[in-house]
């Protein structure tokens, strides 16, 4: 699950950079011409994604659902569909937001990289939550991945009573989940809210700086 979500999400923020950079190119002749606003154009290039995503999204879940091996529910399907396709979404324009901040794709590639560490990092697997020092909990709350993996535990497992052995100790799967990582099954409506309002900022982001930044030489 944890190796999905960064594999997944940051193939999708690389892959989609030297497409948006090369498409600027032309944004910046059609705006000269009139043809259309920056605003217009971001918002044409956000909305593009949102089919390929969801298509993408959809063939990740069939393919790795029943291979992971997850409950055969519709509920729990549904949380996983809604899960990935929100990562996806948060990645892809988290990748295009840097091509606007940048002159050139190979910046922006450097500078997305060195994001990725802390997205890895702090998303409460490596370090579980509990474990973080206080004066880093702010980053952890701040990294979409950490938002993503708690989605994915609590959705699929923070319902689970059985017995497990852990530490030495007999717990329940929700209550594993509470103690080790800090995921709480009754926060899953927030959780799922913070996943969709990621994408929203990435993508206005991303509108606004596009049509605030001109890297356009002569």
């Amino acid at each position: 699950m944890y190796a999905a979500v960064l594999f997944l999400g940051m193939n999708s923020s690389s892959s989609v950079q030297p497409f948006v950079a090369t498409e600027r190119v032309f944004m910046y002749r059609e705006r000269f011409a009139g043809m259309y606003s920056s605003w217009a154009y971001a918002l044409a290039q956000v909305t593009i994604e949102v089919p390929y995503l969801f298509i993408q999204a959809l063939m990740f879940e069939v393919i790795t659902y029943p291979m992971i091996g997850y409950y055969a529910s519709a509920y729990k399907v549904l949380w996983y569909f809604y899960i990935v396709f929100c990562t996806q979404l948060y990645f892809t324009f988290f990748g295009m937001l840097f091509v606007s901040l940048t002159p050139e794709v190979t910046i922006a590639r450097a500078l997305l990289s060195a994001f990725y560490p802390l997205l890895n990092l702090f998303t409460g697997f490596l370090i579980p939550q509990r474990q973080i020092p206080k004066w880093w909990m702010w980053l952890y709350y701040l990294m979409p991945t950490s938002w993503t993996l708690n989605c994915l535990l609590t959705s699929q497992y923070g319902d689970i009573n059985d017995e497990v052995m852990a530490f030495g100790e007999s717990k329940t799967v929700a209550t594993l989940l509470e103690n080790y990582f800090g995921f709480h099954h009754d926060l899953l409506p927030i959780t799922a809210i913070l996943l969709i309002v990621y994408p929203l900022i990435f993508a206005a982001l991303f509108a606004f700086f596009l049509a605030r930044l001109n890297f356009e030489r002569r």
